[in-house]
């Protein structure tokens, strides 16, 4: 069976060396770290993630809220002998769900502890209401993490320095300000990822130098296959969305992949609407899931999705566990 780690690096980072070369150097100490990635939803957040990773680990989509757990992504310089590990965290939102809930508290687990805070703003729009909760809780943690102030959009904003400015203003201190485009403009954050790793403290790798999530497939499949349900369908009906991976066969030879994943709704009429006329619907998602799946997997899949109700899993603990929510 191939590994997760082969599948989502098919070309690690490193320059010939493997994880015992790099143990047994004594050219520079080996450092690495965590650096949070907060701010209110639909800034940019996971796309500034994948971004910095080179590779597509956490979901997005033009809705907000698509990040639903802190998504760990790792970028290791195996030659400095450095590991950045990035936690995208959901964005933060006032909700009344238990799934809202568990949100929060990635958010609030994910902020500590780190070597660094990235605050990411949308230069497009003033400062609003959920910008001023996010400013308040980072004026509630350690004062000695730096925050960095990441103004993003910065390709579609139309007076970049103003927003940033007063986003600066909100209160907390911030260390670094970057104006950068995540989506269109990846120089401008690998400079980013470059200033993350001067200021790692001497540390052991928190993970194999050849992984860039510590996802497991089946989740991240899952993740996948949510942000195509998101982007396919309106209005309320994507956040009554979950999706669980339930078995995956590796192919052999030129046989494909199997994939078969449950797509979680709350109410029948929610399952008419998923599958579609005919199945029309159910059908575009997979058909988008799986041409991803293709593509950073490089096989062929065949993706099998069945839509069943799971009547108010969002308020539903044991639900939220079944789907990894939580302990």
């Amino acid at each position: 069976m191939t590994d997760f780690a082969d599948d989502l690096n098919p070309d690690p980072p490193t320059d010939g060396a493997d994880a015992s070369d790099a143990g047994e150097s004594t050219e520079a100490p080996v450092r690495a770290g965590f650096v949070a990635i907060l701010g209110k939803p639909n800034v940019g957040k996971s796309t500034l993630l994948n971004t910095l990773l080179g590779v597509k680990v956490a979901p997005i989509s033009a809705k907000p809220q698509t990040t639903r757990r802190g998504v760990r992504g790792i970028w290791t310089d195996v030659p400095t002998r450095r590991q950045l590990v990035f936690v995208d965290t959901p964005g933060l939102h006032k909700g009344r769900t238990a799934l809202d809930d568990f949100m929060t508290r990635e958010i609030r687990g994910a902020v500590t502890d780190v070597e660094v805070i990235l605050w990411v703003v949308d230069l497009r729009r003033p400062p609003g209401d959920e910008d001023r909760e996010v400013a308040r809780l980072l004026m509630g943690l350690d004062p000695d993490t730096p925050i960095f102030l990441i103004g993003n959009k910065l390709d579609a904003a139309k007076y970049p320095e103003e927003a940033l400015d007063l986003y600066g203003s909100l209160g907390p201190e911030i260390v670094r300000s970057y104006l950068l485009s995540a989506q269109t403009d990846p120089e401008a954050v690998y400079d980013l990822r470059d200033d993350l790793l001067d200021m790692l403290p001497e540390a052991p790798y928190f993970f194999p130098d050849t992984l860039r999530s510590d996802q497991t497939r089946e989740q991240w499949a899952a993740e996948l296959i949510r942000e195509s349900a998101m982007t396919h369908l309106y209005q309320e009906i994507p956040y009554a969305v979950a999706v669980k991976v339930n078995d995956w066969i590796d192919g052999e030879g030129d046989r494909p992949t199997v994939v078969q994943a449950d797509v979680w709704v709350e109410k029948q009429q929610h399952r008419r609407i998923v599958i579609g006329q005919g199945g029309r619907m159910i059908r575009e998602i997979g058909r988008t899931a799986r041409k991803q799946l293709e593509i950073f997997l490089d096989r062929k899949i065949f993706l099998d999705l069945e839509v069943v109700v799971r009547r108010d899993w969002r308020m539903d603990q044991e639900a939220l566990r079944e789907l990894g929510f939580g302990g």
